[in-house]
């Protein structure tokens, strides 16, 4: 046996450690502890695919390992079994090694905030669970690493708890993800009730042997469900307003949760029951049109932000987008390749962003930044690979993986491409401006820059800008590697085993326009924020209605409140509270309690203590007696 329980109970012994000593332990030692278990898990991780033949051509059946029986009611058994395939090496190698990664960064950026054990705990939990979710050998053990990721995102995102802003932004991510977790456990109850069991091997024999549907029947209903889940968990639409406002948490959890891993658990999810898909067009059809919306909708919407972060979060709704068009378009090794490239590259936009915060002492608003690049050039640099490859530039990470699922989509449907390659056009155009808006022109900040934007105070007082320390930059150069070259690790044939190779070449002229896209996008954005600065501006007063629509984020979040939160709110406080609890429930009690105090208060004067009141009671019930007998006994 590999072991794999070590995988996920080194993070899971990390969490304990700092968990219940953490407050009485050194910050160098809550370091070795919290960055040497997931380095481990990493190390781990390596050493079990090398033995599985992994990184030699090998691994083209499923290892499993069985450890204990979970459930057992009638024929359905419900096992804790680990497996590891092709598809879960990449997973794994993702989550351990950007992980570790953002955990090593996370030592140097949270160093002044308080808090700091329990920071690490969290982030330990996390990964042990997004890892249970991975290894998992059936839905049920998947729904608990699931589950977990969610809780842990809550304490992540809400972990500055003494702000309003951040228990709020919690709240909401621990919230819209229960909407999409109820479709999730209604299709592992569908799975569990029509094959009798959740692991995903019978299941996926079974729903192999069987017919492809040509109308909505058993299959559709599971693949909705499920996506139902995917859209909370990856903020989908109309599930996605969690995870911009998610920027509440420390940057490091949005890199970690919102860019490498818990945000493409549903991609993975989606991934790993594909063949339920496949026997569902109609399914497949609507996660490509959900992907498709929500990577325009969240494109459109990153032109107008002015918080760095929040410009970062909506190019990973898009992203995200494009995987699920890969996904519903059949290209499911170019979804996963792209969640691959995506965990380097937008790993290192947040931690650049973060590096950028804490060069500016908490200052998130690009508007009051520029001129940066003479303070930070290592940052800059770093985030330039990272822009690049988002872009689309040639030959790096992101160009890679996103001109397969634009190719895929052009096969499937030519307007789906050009959908794709005008929302490329757009984020090349937005990410650029934040380049542009960050590291040119001149510094605006000013010497005493307001915290009042929200998030991370390092408490580096408020002088010039500086570079962030080696132990925050360093990871920013490997990840800057990984999305200059990501793109070279074959990823679809690596999966090829599970996810067979689309035949054809698809044409040239596909990825030159992608590719002109995405650098025409740049040069738009030197263009507005470089040459012309006041062109951006006149342009929004031009057309302000629409930039008023696309800087409130088209009202979704106000059309929710208005729609959903406020009528729940109102009917839980009007008629849960006032008539259900204070009416029906407290009525009741305080009825019952009157009735019994005005019984007891008559039967009170029979106990008045006087003989020949007692006398007098005696006789009456006496004589009631007498003539209830008597009245029977002339009755038969």
């Amino acid at each position: 046996m590999q072991q794999l329980w070590l995988i996920p109970i080194l993070p899971l012994l990390g969490f304990l450690l700092n968990g219940i000593f953490g407050k009485r332990l050194a910050k160098p030692v809550i370091n070795v502890i919290a960055v040497g278990s997931v380095l481990l898990s990493f190390l781990w991780v390596v050493k079990t695919l090398n033995a599985l033949g992994a990184f030699s051509g090998g691994l083209e059946q499923t290892y499993k390992e069985h450890y204990y029986t979970w459930i057992q009611s009638g024929a359905l058994n419900i096992s804790v079994d680990f497996a590891i395939d092709r598809l879960t090496a990449v997973m794994l190698m993702v989550v351990t090694g950007v992980g570790s990664l953002i955990h090593i960064y996370a030592t140097g950026y949270m160093s002044h905030e308080g808090g700091y054990y329990r920071f690490f705990a969290y982030l330990n939990l996390f990964m042990f669970f997004m890892l249970t979710l991975v290894l998992g050998a059936n839905f049920l053990l998947l729904f608990v690493g699931w589950e977990g990721v969610g809780l842990c995102s809550y304490l992540l995102i809400g972990f500055y708890f003494l702000e309003k802003f951040a228990t709020d932004a919690g709240n909401k991510a621990f919230i819209v993800n229960r909407i999409g977790d109820f479709g999730f456990a209604l299709a592992i109850f569908l799975v569990g009730f029509h094959f009798n069991t959740l692991d995903f091997t019978t299941v996926m024999t079974q729903v192999k042997g069987m017919p492809i549907e040509t109308s909505a029947g058993l299959f559709t209903g599971i693949s909705l469900l499920l996506l139902v889940g995917a859209t909370g968990k990856s903020a989908q639409i109309p599930l996605y307003v969690w995870l911009p406002d998610a920027m509440a948490g420390p940057t490091p959890v949005s890199a970690l949760i919102h860019a490498a891993t818990m945000v493409t658990a549903g991609v993975y999810m989606i991934a790993r029951t594909s063949q339920i898909y496949l026997h569902s067009t109609w399914a497949l059809d609507i996660v490509a049109i959900v992907g498709l919306t929500t990577a325009f909708v969240a494109a459109t919407i990153g032109l107008a932000q002015n918080d760095i972060k929040k410009v970062f979060a909506y190019s990973t709704v898009s992203q995200l987008g494009y995987m699920f068009v890969g996904l519903g378009v059949g290209a499911f090794s170019a979804g996963i390749f792209h969640l691959m490239t995506h965990a380097f590259f937008k790993a290192l936009l947040f931690l650049g962003a973060g590096s950028v915060i804490h060069a500016c002492s908490g200052e998130q608003d690009m508007r009051h930044m520029g001129g940066l690049r003479k303070y930070t050039p290592i940052t800059m640099v770093t985030l330039l690979c990272a822009s690049l490859a988002i872009a689309g530039f040639p030959y790096l990470s992101g160009a890679a993986s996103k001109d397969l699922i634009l190719e895929a989509a052009y096969e499937h449907a030519p307007w789906m491409y050009w959908v794709g390659v005008f929302t490329a056009g757009m984020t090349a155009f937005y990410v650029f401006r934040a380049f542009f808006l960050t590291f040119f022109g001149e510094y605006k900040g000013k010497p005493a820059a307001s915290h009042g934007h929200g998030h991370d105070d390092h408490g580096h007082g408020h002088g010039e800008p500086h570079e962030s320390p080696a132990v925050m930059w360093i990871p920013l150069a490997i990840l800057a590697v990984l999305s200059l070259g990501g793109g070279f690790i074959n990823i679809p044939h690596f999966l090829e085993p599970i996810f067979p190779l689309q035949e054809g070449e698809p044409a040239r002229w596909l990825e030159y326009v992608a590719t002109a896209a995405g650098l025409g996008g740049i040069a738009l954005a030197y263009l507005f924020y470089v040459v012309s600065p006041g062109l951006p501006e006149s342009i929004a007063n031009t057309f302000k209605g629409v930039h008023t629509l696309i800087y409130n984020k088209y009202f979704v979040d106000e059309f929710y409140d208005s729609t959903v939160v406020e009528p729940v709110v109102g009917g839980s406080r009007q008629l849960l509270w006032r008539v259900g609890d204070v009416r029906l429930i407290d009525g009741l009690a305080n009825g019952i309690g009157s009735t019994a105090r005005g019984v007891g208060g008559i039967l009170r004067r029979a106990q008045s203590g006087y003989i020949r009141s007692y006398a007098a009671w005696v006789i009456a019930g006496a004589v009631l007696a007498i003539a209830y007998i008597g009245f029977w006994g002339a009755s038969r």
